[in-house]
């Protein structure tokens, strides 16, 4: 009842690196806590939390270069925080005196499908897991989102929609075999939440499938 499937795809998709400080380079494919994020822009709620369980991969990896301004700094918080208290402040930012090139490293022309499931967080009578899995599958059969899914970063938005049987599309000849994809981001521990540490685990993917393990597992590395 709590398991689903979407296909989505996207002329660009960026996964980045952490472990790439100036330039944005992708992971090989989509990450589980991007994965993620495109179920929880569909329907999202404090009571329940998603769990990507696969990822098919249905294109093969291609990449594009691409050199883009950027600025190099944000306006400070506390320049917010004492505008919003005084009522005045300057909260410009130039960007021909911020203005920086990088190089970054984008995946195009990609599709997936994800599956995921989730689980209560809480044994409120009222938060019952079938009036969650139906308003899902309606949000999702509809199109409707709380915010447009994207792949990795936001200015890379995507199409989803929702498959709803069992079948499973065709592998790329180029994705066949086993491919060994070193250790990939997770997602994020947010059991101290003032100091949020990434998760890892060991991927590979095997005729265009990766299998995501458990969030508790020992696979999952801080």
């Amino acid at each position: 009842m709590n398991s689903f499937c979407l296909e989505v795809s996207g002329d660009f998709a960026c996964f980045t690196r952490p472990e790439m400080k100036v330039e944005r380079v992708s992971y090989d494919v989509i990450t589980p806590s991007a994965a993620r994020a495109v179920f929880e822009a569909i329907l999202w709620k404090p009571a329940i939390r998603w769990q990507v369980r696969r990822i098919e991969v249905l294109k093969p990896v291609h990449w594009i270069n691409l050199r883009r301004n950027e600025v190099g700094c944000v306006v400070p918080a506390g320049a917010v925080k004492s505008a919003m208290k005084q009522g005045k402040g300057n909260l410009g930012l130039y960007v021909e005196d911020e203005r920086q090139q990088r190089a970054s490293l984008f995946l195009r022309d990609v599709r997936y499908r994800l599956y995921a499931d989730f689980e209560m967080l809480d044994n409120n009578p009222q938060n019952n897991p079938v009036k969650f899995a139906e308003m899902f599958k309606r949000r999702a059969s509809k199109g409707q989102c709380f915010n447009q899914p994207y792949l990795g970063t936001r200015e890379f938005s995507c199409d989803f929609r929702l498959i709803e049987d069992d079948s499973h599309a065709a592998v790329p000849p180029e994705l066949q075999g086993r491919r060994e994809l070193g250790w990939m981001l997770y997602d994020m521990d947010f059991a101290d939440t003032s100091n949020p540490m990434p998760r890892f685990f060991q991927a590979s993917m095997e005729d265009g499938v990766i299998h995501v393990p458990a969030w508790d597992s020992e696979e999952v590395r801080g």
